[in-house]
């Protein structure tokens, strides 16, 4: 499962209806990609449901998942932070066991996950 905070939902809902978007099919797509100083970095973005995604309903809005991004991301929570340092959306990720310290990239255990995304 993976939710997103009541801040974050707004956040997307608002990009969502700028789009003029159907949030009964659209929401935001949480993925990975190799990159980084760490191994991964999080892609983030608006889309439309695909056949095989893992779709999770958290504070009235869609999360959307590919099957392959999955195992690197289950569990996480998504927030909306706004602080001195900037704006953006984080991920709060427990499988995470080392990141980089601009925190845009992320490492999970080996053992647990043998390819790359």
């Amino acid at each position: 499962m993976i939710l997103i905070t009541e801040k974050g939902a707004e956040k997307v809902r608002e990009f969502l209806a700028s789009q003029n978007a159907d949030v009964q099919t659209a929401g935001l797509r949480v993925g990975v990609r190799g990159g980084g100083c760490s191994g991964f970095q999080y892609n983030l973005a608006f889309d439309e449901i695909r056949e095989g995604d893992a779709v999770f309903e958290s504070h009235g809005l869609k999360i959307l998942c590919d099957q392959q991004a999955l195992p690197y991301v289950t569990g996480s929570t998504i927030d909306y932070i706004d602080s001195l340092q900037g704006a953006g959306f984080q991920v709060n990720n427990p499988n995470v066991v080392a990141a980089c310290g601009c925190g845009s990239s992320f490492r999970v255990a080996e053992d647990e996950h043998v390819s790359a995304v």
